[in-house]
This record gives C-alpha cells, structure tokens and sequence, in this order.
C-alpha cells in the first residue's frame, strides 16, 4: 500500500474509495468492548459532552453531511437530532483526525469507510495518518509497514476511542428510540447531589 500524495491510496482493496486502505489488526489493545443497545440513541448535548466538540460544530457537521444522526434527523426547529452510539464514536474519531491537520476532503472519505463496516468492525480498527492520508489498519504488520514506509505519523486505535465513549455516555441521559423514553445515565456527580439532598 502506498500514498499517491494526493490523499488517494492504492494498493489495497478500498484505493478506488480513496484514503483509507484496509490492512487486517485484530485488537486495539484488549478485548473487543461490548457494544450498547442500539435501541438508544443520544441528543447533540450528549454527544457534544461525549466528544469535546461544540454544539456549533456538531450542527455544522449535520448540515454538511460530514456526521449525520444515524436515529433521527433534524426535521426544522423543535424536532432533536439523536445520535447512534456508533455515530458518537465517529463523532469523536473525526475530532481527533480535525485535531491533527487531516484535511475535510479526506475526512469525509474516511467517515464514509467508517459508515460502511458494521459497527462489530469498528473497535478492531486502527486508522493511521501521515496527515494528507488516512489508512486502515487491522494488523500489528500493516501498522508497522506503514511506519517504516515513513506513511504513519499517528495512530487512533479506535477501540480506545470506543471505551471512552462508552465510559463518557454511560454518565449521560439516553433516549429510547421506540419508545422516546429517558435513561438516567449514572452521574456520580448526580449521585452525591441526591446524598447531600436526602442529608437535608
């Protein structure tokens, strides 16, 4: 696999979809984390608090098409967007690829690769950047390839992504998606708030 430089890859089973080039790692650095009910979905404050993005920013990136609510769309004013758990972590992924320099365009490729593998494949991926291109990896050997190409600046091992996610809506209100039913996310702060009111 190899760069063309202009964020295109070839060499590889996705180089007609352009920046990401699937190598084959199993593992991100443990077991593959469990994945919560897809029956649940999350307003923009949530995802927002789960990613360190802006609410400006998630709008944004909902009205461009870059992370669309997988749940529910914006249907005009009044109606909430409720995001996928897997949409949250893409969220999160897209942040960090933003963070480091990796230029929309090739964004925009890469969530659209992240969009078409089942949300079972995500926690087993590692996407590696030389800052122009994004690639997949999916073996410690393609990672190392990369590396040693001078390719791979630097890595998101997105089942860590995954778990800090998990860990960061699992303190959050959730939302049944039958049923539009509110879970209590388990808040320690909302906890302590409720002892010191009872202590009263």
């Amino acid at each position: 696999m190899r760069s063309t430089g202009d964020g295109l890859t070839t060499g590889g089973p996705y180089s007609a979809r352009g920046a990401l080039a699937r190598a084959a790692v199993e593992g991100s650095g443990g077991a593959v984390p469990e994945q919560p009910p897809e029956r649940v979905g999350y307003r923009g404050p949530a995802a927002c608090a789960a990613t360190g993005i802006t609410y400006r920013q998630l709008d944004y990136w909902a009205r461009t098409g870059l992370v669309e609510p997988s749940v529910r769309p914006a249907y005009g004013s009044g109606t909430q967007r409720l995001y996928s758990f897997a949409d949250v972590v893409v969220l999160k992924i897209v942040k960090r690829l933003l963070d480091t320099g990796v230029s929309l365009q090739n964004i925009r490729t890469a969530v659209q690769h992240l969009r078409s593998v089942g949300p079972a494949e995500l926690p087993r991926m590692t996407l590696m950047s030389d800052g122009a291109t994004v690639y997949e990896c999916t073996s410690p050997d393609e990672v190392v390839e990369l590396l040693q190409g001078g390719q791979g600046i630097f890595g998101i091992a997105v089942g860590v992504v995954w778990r800090d996610v998990q860990s960061a809506l699992s303190q959050m209100h959730g939302e049944r998606v039958d049923t539009g039913e509110t879970l209590i996310g388990h808040n320690p702060a909302d906890e302590l708030a409720r002892r010191r009111n009872r202590a009263v």
